[in-house]
């Protein structure tokens, strides 16, 4: 299990902008500023940016959502944040019949995935 994840990224201010629109569906704020910023909601601060060297190879991360209505926000929080499309939000039956997940690229060009596991209701 992952306590947190931080990355580092080219552009504070432009990934703070980002992550701060993709995350506010899912109750995420910056809850800690200094060197690097902390991104949670009220019981924990598991996602941090920092500024520097983005990894030579793109990171791929998923955030778990309670719904697939999450999801959908999300991802279109996402993209008005500036983030760039990779998959629009839809059910992957072949990783197990409720994984419905959405994918966009961060500024950086991380794959960002909004996923999750819940069935939803008939």
């Amino acid at each position: 299990m992952l306590d947190h994840l931080e990355v580092e990224v080219r552009d504070l201010a432009a990934s703070r902008r980002f992550y701060s629109t993709a995350l506010a569906p899912l109750g995420y704020a910056v809850k800690v500023e200094g060197p690097s910023l902390g991104f949670g909601d009220e019981r924990a601060k598991d996602f941090w940016i920092k500024s520097g060297t983005p990894s030579e190879r793109p990171l791929h991360y998923a955030f778990n959502c309670p719904s697939q209505e999450q999801v959908r926000a999300a991802y279109g929080a996402a993209i008005t944040g500036g983030g760039r499309s990779d998959r629009s939000p839809v059910l992957m039956p072949h990783i197990h019949p409720h994984y419905f997940a959405g994918f966009v690229f961060d500024p950086d060009g991380n794959l960002v995935e909004f996923v999750t596991h819940a069935a939803e209701a008939a």
